[in-house]
């Protein structure tokens, strides 16, 4: 397959994200005088703005790549659960998974901005595990999307969607019905994600989740610490990304260490999120593990030139990826 016929392929994909689905809220004004209450500056509101976050900003690379993006997720039946529901609706998510518990909020990061100064940020959230019946309700729900479904993302943001219950019935489901799983873990639920196709952490969930240190630069110790991790989680195979020294593939009985390309750095927020994206869909193609580092390499690099949490942008991509082949 040529990289033409990838990135078409990509427009026929069907992608299950599940995991913590979350809304950021960014609210811009000025400030021109302290309050009289507190030694604190006064923020008069100018704009307010609600974008995607957490598994959303995994669904918007998902769709930016033209894949259909589907959230399986449990969120509040609060106002922002309603704001977080709409913004999904209105960028065209498929929302089939998406369940409403009234015992849980919905995560919101506020963002308080005056100028180009972040004042505060406020968090709304919960990182308790869902219920018993709710785990029931997303693992009912995310059965019913799997067989119909390319790959699976586990996108796990610590908030407590995901359980190492469901997560074992999920894989267990998905294996049987030959549905890749590709995770983008955290520390909670690190070591619970066995049997899955693709694991993907960064260099500190790595050296957090096993409770191993090793020098990354030697390659002999960065080989055998993810051989080790493969035998702990028994999974099909790892794509570390290892930021400014590029990514380290050990899948398919192929090896690759990837250098990472030389970028203007505006911003490095997102570029997990792009690259778990790009590396599930090129999982769902069943590429060649080279090709999945260096595609997935490539467009986090790209998205660090951007300032802000930014998807990515297909055209811009494909121009970059037909310069390597």
């Amino acid at each position: 397959m040529n990289i033409d016929q990838v990135f078409e392929a990509f427009n026929s994909l069907r992608v299950l994200v599940i995991g913590d689905v979350m809304l950021d809220s960014y609210v811009w004004g000025r400030v021109e005088r302290i309050s009289p209450e507190a030694p604190v500056p006064v923020v008069t509101v100018q704009t307010r703005e609600y974008r995607l976050g957490g598994a959303g900003n995994v669904l918007l690379n998902v769709q930016s790549l033209g894949a259909e993006a589907i959230i399986c997720s449990v969120i509040g039946t609060d106002n922002p659960g309603d704001l977080l529901e709409n913004s999904l609706k209105e960028k065209g998510m498929n929302c089939e998974g998406l369940i409403r518990s009234e015992n849980r909020v919905t995560t919101i990061k506020e963002r308080i901005i005056a100028g180009s100064q972040q004042v505060v940020r406020i968090d709304t959230e919960t990182d308790k595990p869902i219920s018993r019946h709710e785990t029931e309700r997303l693992v009912a729900k995310a059965k019913e999307l799997i067989p119909s479904c390319n790959v699976i993302i586990f996108e796990d943001y610590d908030k407590g969607v995901l359980t190492a219950e469901s997560i074992a019935e999920i894989t267990a489901f998905a294996n049987l019905h030959d549905v890749p799983t590709v995770v983008d873990p955290k520390k909670r639920n690190f070591l619970a994600y066995h049997n899955t196709t693709l694991f993907k952490p960064n260099l500190k969930e790595l050296r957090e989740g096993l409770k191993v240190d090793f020098n990354v630069d030697n390659p002999v110790e960065l080989q055998a610490t993810v051989q080790q991790l493969k035998e702990t989680l028994n999974i099909h195979g790892a794509l570390i990304t290892l930021s400014e020294r590029g990514v380290f593939i050990d899948f398919e009985n192929e090896i690759h260490q990837l250098p990472a390309h030389i970028r203007q750095i505006a911003d490095v927020s997102g570029a997990g999120d792009t690259v778990i994206s790009i590396a599930a869909c090129c999982v769902a193609l069943r590429l060649p593990p080279r090709t999945i580092a260096a595609v997935s390499n490539l467009g986090g690099g790209l998205v660090c030139e951007m300032v802000g949490v930014v998807p990515i942008d297909k055209n811009l991509l494909k121009a970059e990826a037909q310069k390597l082949v």
